[in-house]
């Protein structure tokens, strides 16, 4: 590339980076902006922009796949917690493979029976649109305090189903080429050589990782090493041929849940969350920008009718897949996931980057590729702005906000007294330092215990108001006494006393009050 045409890449860069921090600011300007999701404000901001013909840069889908999906795949899954994973491990992959199978299908017959479109057609938008993206949603959960087991169930889909619909969308977009066909042995040999390539790289980088950051204690070399694991994975797995999107989940969960705990102590776990947490803003601050940015609107209204036939396929699909798929599981495993989850999960299952991907990385040779790009685009766009803005009073309809905020008010109130008790624990041990008038101790202790003495009241009343409170409290400390027990095993290996991780005695004992 030629200098020029690098900085005039680095000015639309800045451009957009401008635009987005702008727009992240706004709610904290104008409080009515705030009941917006983040990310949906931004799709607004791009949509606006992208009707007065404003347009901030190309949306590349290799761009998006290759430099945008992995960091984002990579933070869920490091944040995703195994334990709750594996508790609803079988729903997640009813959701993630039959649920894929049914939206692709589902999707491809509507369009098909009621809109005329060829089968291999129908199909690549079916393979499309079954990609959930569920960011703005499961950002709401945290904003509002939403129970962290509806999270899992809807990230833990998201994070599987889309190495499901890359595979399967890279299966269907042959068809119209002649380059495959509908062969249940040749989809059969593809999707287990694509999934068991994904899995095994994502497992060696993974646990590579996680026993070599054991041999030192360097914040930044194991920040960065998370950073490289991220991308390596995905491009390494693409290039054998694998599921780059499968590859990077099974690193991020390897490392977030064992590789973090036995080669990395308590302070660096803290800065590389926070570094992912800067980066998953960063990159959705471009990528729902740019959605919202590159919409021809005279073309989506050149498809108006097909856009609307596969948003009623999709949602009748999704509620087919979502409540007949969660009460199989209910029957068979106990899941016990009640009627107003499954509701959120069907309404929740928006769409976003990975189906615009998939539907541009479509070959130009073929005919129908601006058809099912703006087909995909005016359907991303319906679940963005109209699902997604209808969650948060959906959540409160159905009563699943609960008695979270009264939640995190109680434990902001536990967290600070422990703190400022660690304060006036530090002023006693230091109050006869050198050089430091006996007044500002007296000061510093007067003004700490009164707040002491205010947090005790503000507790106590919390909990005598609310008495279920108890139990939180109780679930908290069980999960700070695991987490200790865990990090105790994890020192351990560390220092060479131990060879492996030990399954944590209390956890057990978790699962089996669970079951009982």
């Amino acid at each position: 590339m030629s200098e020029a045409a690098i900085e005039d890449n680095l000015k639309q860069f800045l451009l957009v980076l401008a635009v987005s921090l702008s727009v992240a600011t706004l709610p904290q300007i104008v409080s009515w902006f705030r009941q917006i999701p983040y990310t949906l404000l931004l799709v607004i901001v791009g949509l606006g922009l992208a009707f007065v013909d404003v347009r901030l840069v190309n949306l590349s889908p290799e761009l998006i796949l290759s430099i945008f999906l992995p960091p984002l795949l990579f933070e869920a899954a490091w944040n995703l917690r195994w334990l709750d994973l594996k508790r609803d491990l079988f729903p997640i992959c009813l959701y993630a493979i039959a649920g894929v199978v049914i939206s692709i299908l589902g999707i491809a017959l509507g369009l098909k029976q009621f809109a005329g479109l060829q089968l291999t057609t129908a199909l690549l938008v079916g393979a499309s649109l079954s990609a959930t993206d569920p960011v703005s949603v499961t950002a709401l959960f945290r904003e509002l305090g939403v129970e962290r087991r509806l999270s899992t169930l809807m990230e833990g889909e998201s994070l599987f189903n889309d190495g499901m619909a890359v595979v399967a969308f890279s299966f269907l977009v042959g068809l119209p080429l002649g380059t495959k066909s509908l062969e249940i042995q040749s989809i059969l040999i593809q999707l287990f050589s694509v999934v068991g390539i994904g899995l095994a790289v994502g497992s060696l980088i993974g646990f590579g990782i996680s026993y070599l950051t054991q041999r030192f204690d360097l914040p930044l070399v194991e920040q960065s090493l998370t950073l490289v694991s991220a991308y390596g994975t995905y491009l390494i797995t693409e290039d054998l041929g694998g599921s780059g999107v499968i590859g990077v989940v099974t690193t991020g969960l390897i490392l977030g849940n064992f590789g973090s705990r036995i080669g990395m102590n308590p302070r660096t776990r803290i800065i590389v969350t926070e570094f992912w947490e800067f980066l998953a803003f960063f990159v959705n601050s471009i990528v729902f920008l740019l959605i919202g940015d590159r919409v021809e609107f005279a073309v989506l209204g050149e498809n108006l009718g097909t856009i609307a036939l596969t948003v009623v396929a999709m949602i009748v699909t999704r509620a087919l897949a979502i409540f007949g798929l969660s009460g199989l599981s209910n029957k068979l495993v106990k899941s016990d996931i009640p009627l107003q989850e499954q509701t959120i999960l069907w309404w929740g299952g928006l769409r976003g980057s990975v189906s615009i991907a998939l539907a541009l990385s479509i070959p130009a040779i073929l005919s129908e590729r601006e058809e099912i790009v703006a087909t995909v685009f005016g359907v991303v766009l319906f679940t963005l702005l109209v699902q997604g803005l209808t969650v948060k009073p959906l959540l409160e309809k159905l009563n699943l906000l609960g008695d979270q905020p009264l939640r995190q008010q109680y434990a902001e109130a536990i967290a600070r007294l422990t703190a400022l008790d660690r304060v006036l624990q530090h002023l006693q041990r230091v109050e006869k330092r050198p050089g430091v008038e006996p007044e500002f101790y007296r000061y510093q202790e007067q003004l700490v215990k009164g707040e002491l003495n205010r947090l005790q009241e503000e507790i106590e009343r919390l909990q005598n108001e609310y008495p279920n409170l108890q139990d939180f409290t109780t679930e908290q400390l069980r999960q700070e006494l695991m987490a200790t027990e865990a990090d105790t095993y994890a020192e351990l290996v560390k220092a060479g006393r131990l060879n492996r991780e030990l399954a944590p005695f209390l956890q057990q004992d978790f699962l089996e009050s669970n079951d009982t």
